[in-house]
Parts: structure tokens; C-alpha cells; sequence
């Protein structure tokens, strides 16, 4: 790697977990979670738009390449998956920030926004506790459309 491309911030973590249970820091794991850490917390990406964006950039990796490397790090912690009713998944910087976000997603484009919302953690808490459950943490997944897909609509 050279000077001026600093390397990932979880990179010494990725490095010792993935020692610890026998496997290598290889330079396509180091690019798939590089990316995810140049877009920041908060974006949202499928497994072909993560290969996509890597060939973009002139990084040789295969498609299930990311796809296992993406499963890797969501088992791992550095990464959430968010699973999609329609069978898609996209996957997010994990980020201690904001542990309970929730999501509206475009049924038709994929387009995914994250949203923070008191009254869904607490209905989600009060749920819990009625039949003895303790809430880790609180997702919701709202279907929808986004504007750019409803202004298509209106165009046909």
C-alpha cells in the first residue's frame, strides 16, 4: 500500500480478528471494507454496487469475492446487514453512533434513507418488556417510494 492511501480504520481490528480464526487480511478484504469507510456511516450498498464501485476503481475482484467478504465482515461486526423484503440485502458501516436507526426503502430503485425515530424504540421496548424480552436494539424497515420513482410514475 502506498503512503498517500491511509489504511483502513478498522484494519488492526480486522487484522486480529481475522488471525484469530485462521484466515488472512487479503487485499480485497482491506478494499471491500476500505469503501465502506470512504463512504462514511450511513450508506447504503448492495453486494453488485459494491463490486461495481471496486472495478471502478481499478481493484480486480470478483463478485463472490464480495459476496463472501461482505458476509465476513457483517459476522465479524464491521458491517450491518440490512435484508429487504423483496430478497435484496445492503450493507452499512457498522457505527456505534446511531445503533438504533431505521430505514425507508424504495421498492423499486433500492434507494435506502435512514431515519431516527423515539416512539419506534420505545414501542419496540415496551413489546420487549411485556413478554420479558430485553431490546438489544431497534430497526425498522419502512417499504416505499421515493420521490424519483413516484416522478416516473407521473411521467408515464
Amino acid at each position: 500500500m502506498s503512503q498517500s492511501t491511509p489504511l483502513p480504520r478498522f484494519e488492526g481490528t480486522l487484522e486480529i480478528g481475522l488471525h484469530k480464526g485462521g484466515r488472512r487480511l487479503t487485499p480485497q478484504r482491506r478494499k471491500v471494507l476500505g469503501l465502506f469507510e470512504d463512504k462514511g456511516a450511513g450508506i447504503h450498498l448492495s453486494a453488485e454496487e459494491v463490486h461495481h464501485q471496486l472495478l471502478k476503481a481499478n481493484s480486480r475482484v470478483s463478485l463472490a469475492t464480495v459476496y463472501r467478504t461482505l458476509r465476513l465482515l457483517v459476522d465479524m461486526g464491521f458491517l450491518h446487514e440490512l435484508e429487504l423484503s423483496e430478497g435484496g440485502h445492503r450493507f452499512e458501516l457498522a457505527s456505534n453512533d446511531q445503533p438504533d436507526h431505521h430505514h425507508l426503502v424504495c421498492v423499486r430503485c433500492g434507494r435506502t434513507e435512514e431515519f431516527e425515530s423515539e416512539s419506534v424504540i420505545q414501542a419496540g421496548r415496551a413489546a420487549a418488556e411485556k413478554i420479558g424480552f430485553k431490546l438489544l436494539e431497534s430497526t425498522l424497515n419502512v417499504r416505499s417510494v421515493c420521490p424519483e420513482c413516484q416522478n416516473d410514475d407521473l411521467a408515464k
